[in-house]
């Protein structure tokens, strides 16, 4: 299900890719002014969007699953991206204090679990911020960008995935208004596009963002014990030919 990280450069290398992450950063920067001296994790695709916090954080990685491969970033300093088995990351527990989904959470063929290890790594008091593609938007229904592979999403189920691996959704913004066009009109629109829609709150924007905290007490669900069943005594009867041997000695 996951897309070659070659077709995620190039696509980030056009008009239309920059547009979307100028647009998209415009979200996640609305969610996260700053990051100061925080540990930041990127899963997925997140190198066009963790130059936002790459020079203010403690630490900032990106780590990019197997099935669609790593890229060099940055690429003329050391490097931070890492390919890595999205299920068994290598970092000890609590170990980041944010994490930045991106072409990821639709991606992936067990997003539970996905979540739940998102959920190991993140420090108590971290936070996650996931762009994941709108259900109902224009973006899903065409394949030339990446939000248009992999499962979109409603908001109801997102909701119900987070809570479901120990999240709480905290935030909601929507992002990419615009039709994925990337020519002409439209891309110079593009901004113009998403100011009607925040203010309209319309229903058709490519992809959500949604921000989650850690629940660090998750609720055990309760067992009820069955009842056991304690057979009723009944009395026993002595045969006729006993209790007449038993009268006679009696005598």
């Amino acid at each position: 299900m996951s897309i070659d990280v070659i077709d995620l450069r190039n696509f980030y290398s056009q008009r239309l890719g920059i547009t979307a992450r100028r647009l998209i950063n415009r979200g996640i920067e609305a969610r996260w002014p700053h990051a100061n001296g925080q540990r930041v994790l990127g899963i997925g695709y997140p190198t066009p969007y963790l130059g936002l916090f790459r020079e203010t954080t403690e630490r900032c990685l990106a780590f990019m699953p197997a099935a669609q491969g790593v890229l060099k970033w940055p690429t003329e300093r050391p490097t931070l991206a890492a390919l890595v088995d999205q299920m068994s990351l290598p970092l000890p527990d609590a170990a980041m204090d944010r994490i930045l989904m991106v072409h990821s959470i639709e991606m992936a063929d067990n997003p539970e679990a996905l979540l739940r290890e998102m959920w190991r790594v993140l420090a108590p008091n971290g936070r996650l911020l996931a762009v994941i593609p709108n259900r109902r938007g224009i973006w899903t229904r065409t394949d030339h960008t990446p939000f248009g592979h992999g499962r979109p999403y409603s908001r109801s189920q997102i909701t119900q995935l987070l809570r479901q691996t120990w999240f709480t959704p905290s935030a909601w913004s929507e992002a990419l208004f615009m039709p994925p066009i990337g020519r002409g009109w439209f891309l110079k629109s593009a901004m113009a596009w998403e100011r009607a829609g925040d203010r309209l709150a319309l229903p058709f924007a490519g992809v959500h963002i949604v921000e989650a905290t850690k629940q660090v007490y998750r609720g055990i669900p309760v067992r009820r014990e069955r009842t056991r069943l304690i057979p009723a005594l009944k009395p026993v009867l002595v045969p006729s030919s006993l209790q007449s041997f038993d009268t006679a000695d009696r005598d």
